[in-house]
């Protein structure tokens, strides 16, 4: 800061005299006088110390409470770095108590209601994907408003990830955050060994002159499909009760899983209980795949040794799967893998998505403090928070950092551009959407899949009828 001179007051009044006497100011240099004969200036009067203002009361912080438990966050190494944290906010923020809750996942859905219901609801819940979420529809704050107050930058994420957290009737319930983009896993070695193409690695791209759609899936993954005699399920010979390759599989989703690579959907719309034409279609392609044209593994053949007891694709006996990001916790010992974009069908592309985020209860007492934790748990924390969560960072700017570690964990060479370009094809609604009396609900859905799976000579729309009708009978009391 610029130091204001004061001069005496005597002393300015003594310069004006003297300027008046001498007349004009000379631009020649001066000639030495004589000093006038005047007292010397007076001192001026000593302000008088006065007693410091009276201190201030600090102001109370807020407390906003951090809820862990809907879905990831209960591991050892998980609850040590998201106490680390706390620690961290809480030393860098003066208007804000941050206290964590971490619940085993277990009892956190259990939890979690109780202190709805109890009034005592903590602030912010996460992380937690859409179907950790499920039971709570229509207590989660929209954060648009919050979003436009304070300007915060949504473009630094993929438009159909953001949409993805847009629900109907909701609003903005959660920012990106930690996504699990779905694609085609395919073993190198089975497509070499064949003599064929790799499947596509970009929307749009033909395979092998055709359409990459259902229809050009299916007659790859028939190709791929070997019996113990060295035939293929394009061929007459082929032998179904001794196969020992198969060329397709969804793998680890439930029936809505499979059906979204058909296109987006819900079983329930409105208080009814409804299936969508194209999940009819797509569970009935599915049927045919197993019982048919023998493509697909049915249970037995999913659950046998040849498919690695439940984990087909690490077994090596299978050609493609469809599954999401996260599992490439789980290859097994497949050294020779890329990954492909899934196929159209009727011209539209579905990669259905997993995805965590934070979100924030309605009932919070505290939004602009609440927001302001979510953003950093978003921001600053978040590279501490995906090491430990497993997930792709859904901010563009730190997905190049990520995919370097999987680089130097899967050496053989994976293009990794295809899971970012998967996140522009989300599923909305998503397949593990909720719906009423849902863990009841989720159960019939779970047995009408074994039953597909397992079962030969299914009238099969019957099947997808009574289902319908299970689940309307479902829906109904839990009003």
């Amino acid at each position: 800061m610029r130091k204001l001179i004061f001069f005496p007051l005597n002393v300015l009044v003594l310069f004006s005299l003297v300027v008046a006497a001498c007349g004009p100011v000379s631009t020649e240099a001066p000639q030495p006088t004589q000093p006038p004969a005047t007292q010397p200036p007076q001192p001026t009067a000593q302000p008088q110390p006065t007693s410091p203002p009276a201190p201030t009361a600090a102001p109370e912080k807020v407390q906003i409470r951090w809820f862990v438990g809907l879905g990831t966050g209960g591991n050892p190494e998980q609850i040590d770095a998201q106490k680390k944290v706390v620690e961290q906010f809480n030393a860098t923020h003066d208007n804000i108590e941050l206290v964590i809750e971490i619940v085993q996942n277990d009892v956190a859905y259990d939890t979690l209601k109780t202190q709805i219901a109890s009034g005592n609801p903590p602030d912010i819940v996460g992380p937690v994907g859409v179907r950790g979420a499920n039971g709570f529809s229509g207590a989660w704050l929209d954060l648009t408003p919050l979003i436009e107050k304070t300007g915060y930058d949504m473009s630094q994420f993929d438009e159909g990830a953001v949409k993805f957290w847009n629900i109907a009737g909701e609003g903005q319930v959660g920012i990106p955050f930690a996504v699990f983009p779905s694609f085609i896993f395919y073993n190198r070695d089975l497509f070499d060994e064949a003599g064929l193409p790799y499947p596509p690695h970009k929307f749009g791209e033909k395979y092998d002159g055709k359409e990459w759609n259902i229809e050009t899936l299916t007659e790859l993954a028939m190709k791929l499909t070997v019996d113990k005699n060295g035939n293929d399920a394009t061929s007459p010979d082929f032998d179904p009760e001794n196969i020992v390759q198969f060329g397709y599989h969804t793998q680890w989703t439930d029936p809505r899983g499979e059906a979204t690579l058909f296109g987006a959907g819900s079983v329930y719309d409105n208080g009814k209980a409804v299936i969508p034409d194209h999940w009819r279609a797509a569970w009935k392609w599915y049927y045919d795949g197993i019982w048919n044209k023998h493509f697909i593994p049915s249970d037995a053949y999913t659950g046998s040794d040849l498919l690695a007891a439940g984990n087909p694709f690490s077994s090596g006996n299978l050609a493609m799967a469809h599954v999401h990001l996260w599992y490439t916790c789980c290859l097994g010992d497949v050294k020779n893998w890329d990954i492909a974009v899934v196929p159209s069908y009727q011209g539209k592309y579905t990669a259905k998505l997993h995805a965590d985020t934070f979100r924030i209860l309605k009932s919070t007492r505290h939004p602009d403090e609440a927001f302001e934790v979510l953003t950093y748990l978003m921001g600053e924390a978040a590279p501490q928070l995906l090491q430990v969560y497993g997930g792709m960072p859904a901010r563009k700017s730190e997905q190049e950092a990520f995919f370097k570690a999987l680089d130097a964990r899967y050496p053989q060479g994976v293009d990794w551009q295809v899971a970012i370009d998967s996140l522009s094809y989300p599923d909305n609604p998503s397949h593990e959407a909720d719906m009423p009396n849902f863990l009841i609900a989720n159960d019939r859905i779970g047995a009408f899949q074994t039953l597909y799976r397992s079962t030969p000579g299914l009238d099969l729309d019957a099947e997808i009828d009574k289902l319908q009708k299970d689940l309307q009978r479902m829906f109904d009391s839990a009003k």
